[in-house]
């Protein structure tokens, strides 16, 4: 065989890299310069036969690339193809430890080519109905998949940075500030290829090379990981080589937050971007006169009726473009988010789909998609371009919908090339946090400030967790830290608000949740927040209040509805609060104090339901127990119905967490109580002395009856019978 004028030398070569073709049924037609062809039966169609053809389309110095096309061999239509990118020069230096010699390389192009045919058919052999099995080069390309991960990964690194620089100077260039700097952290987050740095390269690679005017597609063409096939998703091109004057004049005012003067500078420009713009400084007007109508005509309950009044002459204007086929992907973001306030939430789903699959880089319309999958349903019907960015979605799509396990895996893969975001290691602390593994969230945070020590961003979720773990001076430390960066941030004001609650202080605690609610009405952690201070300081219709409102902005959060139940369950309404405990149950089933919550709710007198009290309970214990309320509890309940053996066996359980916590208190001494006088009646007297000499070091009342206990084991043991000397004459 020959790749790009390159002969394998030798018989023996040859022979090596066919014979397993052959053995597998695939029979080798041609073989010429770049190209081999093959063909095999299909197994479930053994009168039809299929031909595979791979060509070299470029061999590099450290990267190859082949095309492979699977057609019918009578007709010659072509059934699949595919692209597959490797990087063979590199490989064999770093199985040799040293640079590959011609000799070397020519195999391993031959040897990679033959894979490539291979791997195709494996991925399409559910589509072709084939049933091949033990491909030898499948087992091949797993020997081998470390290193086609370190030596792919490079590769992939660089592709993504040129498509993030180009996308920060064109979402910049539109005012989408958000989906910018996120874009921008993501591109600081790529490790630095160590052969093209330099010492002026730190981490933030500030001296980043200048970004032209105008991209094309092939000059942000997409370097997969090996094996790895993804869709190049071109660039837009701009209207204008260079902006107008009245682009450039719009934008001023946009930046100074003139958004009227904006609109009104564009008025008369037709192009795609302009028209963004006028767009989305009309919707940002009628946002802004919206926010301050809410706080003029505010109810008693803090709720108004304002709306948007820029929506309906918008969404026309983008209606009409997308219509004509004259909106670009921002155009469909922002038509998405008007149609999502509007509550046509089918329809901006679509649109969305359409704006992210155009253009892929805009996280804010990511986002934006990912609120409108309330189901695993929804988000499995997408039909979602192959790119890195999807990634990112499904990740924060996954940690949503609570599928934690999936999630962690799509950000520990993407760690691989963004190792050093700090988005992504906030995300992972998030999913923790869902997880209750607070001693792995605190250690990310920690890490996180040492990295980004002005960050606010994220912030408020580690005070909860310092506010969990009630560490005073940490969480004090914090509240001062976002005070002096930047106190009029919702974060910052929740971070105090946590302080001063931990310290008992709630009226205080009160202002700052309302002051991160004057800064941002939806931002859903001071409601709930406020409505655990509210309970704290028995204020329940306020604390009611404000955990609908929370509800009302976010209906998966699981604290506002437990924080309902807590409510409803301080006014002796057990009905009103085990419908509220269910609801957080069900979106947070990993959380012990949700199960525990409703089974109390169970044992109360007006329901008095201790078989699902029980049921409860048991799901708690298998749920991280950490107050270790749950075994006691099961103990209690077995006991009080009877069920001696359940109840000795849970309250052993209990006995030895215990003590493997180093516990004391009355929980201990009415274990060893049951246990002592579960085993005298079952006749294990030695056992049972062991927890009565226990008891013996207490001085309470349970001493003495250890040692009625004891007595009665001895009489027992000696034969003598019992004597009840009350009844003795006196």
């Amino acid at each position: 065989m020959r790749v790009e004028n390159a002969a394998i030398d030798g018989v023996s070569n040859k022979a090596k890299f066919f014979d397993p073709f052959i053995l597998q049924g695939i029979q080798v037609d041609l073989i010429e310069p770049g190209r081999v062809v093959c063909s095999m039966k299909v197994p479930l169609r053994l009168l039809e036969e299929i031909e595979i053809e791979g060509k070299v389309l470029r061999v590099g110095k450290a990267i190859g690339v082949v095309t492979v096309e699977l057609r019918k061999k009578k007709t010659g239509r072509i059934i699949a193809q595919g692209r597959h990118t490797n990087y063979p020069m590199k490989r064999c230096e770093l199985e040799s430890g040293k640079e590959a010699t011609k000799e070397e390389k020519i195999p391993k192009l031959g040897q990679w080519l033959g894979q490539s045919v291979s791997v195709l058919l494996w991925f399409d052999v559910q589509t072709l109905e084939l049933q091949a099995k033990n491909w030898f080069t499948v087992l091949n390309l797993a020997s081998q998949s470390s290193i086609h991960k370190q030596v792919g990964l490079m590769g992939s690194k660089e592709s993504c940075r040129n498509e993030l620089r180009i996308a920060v100077r064109q979402l910049s260039e539109r005012c989408l500030y958000s989906a910018s700097k996120w874009a921008a952290e993501q591109l600081v987050g790529i490790e630095q290829d160590p052969a093209k740095s330099t010492p002026s390269h730190t981490r933030f690679q500030r001296g980043s090379s200048s970004i032209r005017r105008r991209y094309r597609t092939t000059e942000i063409s997409s370097t997969p990981i090996a094996g790895v096939s993804y869709v190049t998703t071109p660039v837009p091109e701009e209207d204008d080589i260079v902006d107008s004057d009245c682009y450039l004049l719009a934008k001023s005012y946009f930046d100074c937050r003139e958004h009227r003067r904006a609109a009104h500078a564009l008025r008369d420009q037709t192009g795609k971007k302009a028209m963004f713009l006028r767009c989305y400084a009309l919707y940002l007007a009628g946002e802004k006169r919206k926010e301050e109508e809410m706080i003029e005509l505010e109810g008693p309950l803090g709720k108004s009726d304002a709306v948007n009044r820029e929506l309906a002459s918008v969404e026309r204007e983008l209606s009409t473009h997308r219509k004509s086929g004259t909106i670009d992907p921002f155009g469909l973001y922002l038509y998405g988010l008007v149609l999502k306030e509007k509550g046509h939430e089918d329809l901006a789903r679509t649109v969305l789909l359409e704006s992210v699959n155009s253009y892929p880089w805009n996280w804010s319309a990511w986002t934006e998609l990912q609120s409108l999958c309330t189901t695993v349903d929804i988000l499995n019907s997408l039909n979602l371009k192959s790119h890195w960015m999807k990634d990112f979605f499904l990740a924060s799509a996954y940690q949503e919908l609570r599928m934690h396990g999936e999630s962690l895996l799509k950000y520990e893969y993407l760690q691989g090339i963004f190792c050093f975001s700090n988005y992504l290691q906030a995300q992972v602390a998030k999913v923790q946090y869902s997880l209750r593994e607070f001693d792995q969230v605190e250690v990310i945070f920690e890490e996180l400030l040492r990295n980004d020590p002005y960050r606010v961003e994220d912030m408020d979720m580690y005070s909860n967790v310092l506010y969990a773990k009630e560490c005073f001076s940490a969480l004090s430390y914090l509240a001062h830290k976002v005070f002096m960066t930047d106190k009029y941030r919702p974060e910052s004001c929740c971070i105090i608000g946590n302080y001063y609650s931990l310290r008992g202080q709630h009226e205080k605690s009160v202002m700052y949740f309302r002051r991160a609610l004057k800064l941002n009405r939806n931002y859903l952690s001071a409601w709930t927040l406020m409505g655990h201070e509210y309970v704290e300081m028995k204020n329940t219709p306020a604390a009611i209040d404000a955990y609908r409102r929370a509800v009302d902005i976010n209906p998966c959060d699981y604290r506002a509805w437990y924080g309902l139940g807590q409510a409803y369950e301080m006014m002796s309404m057990p009905y009103y609060a085990l419908y509220y405990f269910r609801k957080s149950v069900y979106l947070q089933p990993n959380d012990s104090r949700l199960w525990i919550a409703m089974a109390q709710c169970y044992e109360t007198e007006q329901l008095h339901m201790l078989e699902d009290a029980i049921k409860c309970y048991k799901r708690a214990a298998n749920c991280n127990d950490r107050e270790a309320i749950a075994l006691h509890q099961l103990a209690k309940l077995h006991n009080e119905l009877g069920h001696s053996e359940e109840a000795a066996f849970y309250y052993k359980k209990d006995l030895e967490r215990m003590e493997a916590e180093e516990r004391e208190g009355p929980n201990l001494v009415e274990a060893l109580l049951f246990l002592a006088a579960y085993c005298k009646d079952q006749k294990r007297f030695e056992e049972a002395e062991v927890y009565c000499t226990r008891l013996l070091d207490y001085t309470g009342p349970e001493k003495e009856t250890a040692k009625s206990l004891l007595r009665g084991m001895r009489i027992a043991d000696s034969g003598l019978p019992l004597m009840d000397v009350e009844h003795f004459p006196s």
